[in-house]
């Protein structure tokens, strides 16, 4: 019996942030699998429909097509549902048709219910209106931990029994070729603080920057990764600090360079559906410091230093202690290796298939013992 899936490829035409990287990440492994033949993938074809002009993405046992001249929403509202046939769809990146009836999606998050202050107006109403929806058509709802699975589930985002969790993985992190820019090279160093700069409230970033003076004294740096404007920070004195280096986007093998040669990475999150680049900051060999709060004690476990997100006094003995023992920051790359290990994205994959065949109706029980001795 041949079984027929799309997977939205819309996310191929969007910028990549933690949600596009999911998506690539969870297709080239439901390829391999696909290549592989496992036995959850037997008698699977599945295509990946994008809108026209879309990155490029090579794959060995999926079909690309570019279907439609619109993009957007109005690409995934209109010409994706009617390309898919009779098929199942796949979505991964929180939005998907509403006309898809065996459909999959991953909702990443409730954030534009916990943080709607970094949000606009038209966002917010907009994904508080489609979520939900989404939640009752879809025929299941993946997430990306066990915290966000019960914050949309508690907001009656989705139903409890069609829901389950199938998190990041680690692997991509690995692939990454560490490279050195000059400006990266000049930031990085056992005395920099890494942060991952974004003007959205509810990442906290200024948080960790109203520190720089008390941190300076300390003899102590920050190097913050893909903010170009300080102004987006809202105070002159931050951007002006000679101990914050503004280093604007930069690649994969940049960032991979930094993370190595500096201190650790700094993630003061209010919320996160799954907190990824505590993940990739681990499994590349740098401590975290990041939030007590969300999904991240549930993600770094014990591999990661914990403070308060309010609280300026617990973060600086972190980052202090961290700057004073090398036996710490030794022991806290191992454990973050280790931690960062446990998620692959193969496993990842291997639920999605599990899911895909449960909406086609296959009595997995017997064939998921076989697939997960394969992995």
């Amino acid at each position: 019996m041949v079984r027929r899936w799309t997977i939205n490829g819309r996310f191929l035409s969007q910028p990549t942030t933690g949600v596009q990287r999911y998506a690539q990440e969870v297709v080239r492994s439901l390829d391999s699998l696909i290549a592989e033949q496992v036995p959850l993938a037997r008698g699977l074809e599945v295509e990946l429909l994008c809108p026209s002009g879309s990155g490029d993405m090579p794959l060995v046992s999926i079909e690309r097509r570019e279907i439609g001249r619109a993009g957007g929403h109005v690409w995934e509202q209109t010409h994706l549902p009617s390309s898919i046939g009779n098929g199942g769809l796949l979505s991964l990146c929180n939005t998907g048709p509403f006309l898809a009836r065996k459909h999959i999606l991953c909702i990443h998050d409730a954030n534009v219910w916990n943080a709607p202050q970094s949000y606009s107006l038209a966002f917010r109403t907009f994904y508080k209106t489609l979520l939900p929806c989404l939640g009752r058509t879809a025929a299941k709802i993946s997430t990306v931990s066990d915290y966000s699975l019960g914050e949309l589930v508690g907001r009656g985002i989705v139903p409890a029994r069609r829901a389950f969790v199938a998190p990041n993985g680690h692997e991509h992190a690995l692939r990454w070729k560490p490279q050195h820019s000059e400006t990266t090279r000049q930031a990085a160093s056992r005395d920099t603080i890494v942060m991952i700069g974004s003007p959205a409230p509810h990442k906290n970033v200024g948080f960790i920057l109203d520190m720089a003076g008390r941190l300076a004294d300390a003899g102590l740096r920050i190097a913050v990764a893909g903010a170009a404007d300080p102004r987006v920070f809202n105070g002159q004195s931050r951007a002006e600090a000679a101990n914050i280096h503004w280093l604007g986007r930069i690649s994969d093998g940049e960032l991979a360079a930094l993370l190595t040669d500096s201190l650790c990475l700094a993630f003061p999150s209010l919320t996160e559906g799954f907190g990824l680049p505590a993940v990739e900051a681990m499994a590349i060999g740098c401590p975290v410091v990041v939030s007590s709060c969300a999904s991240l004690p549930e993600v770094c476990g014990s591999a990661a230093l914990f403070a308060p997100p309010d609280n300026p006094g617990v973060w600086f003995d972190s980052f202090v202690k961290l700057h004073g023992s090398q036996a710490l920051r030794l022991h806290m790359i191992g454990k973050g290796r280790a931690r960062a290990s446990a998620y692959r994205w193969r496993a990842t994959a291997l639920r999605y298939l599990e899911a895909m065949a449960a909406a086609d109706g296959i009595d997995t029980e017997t064939t998921v013992v076989r697939v997960r001795e394969l992995t």
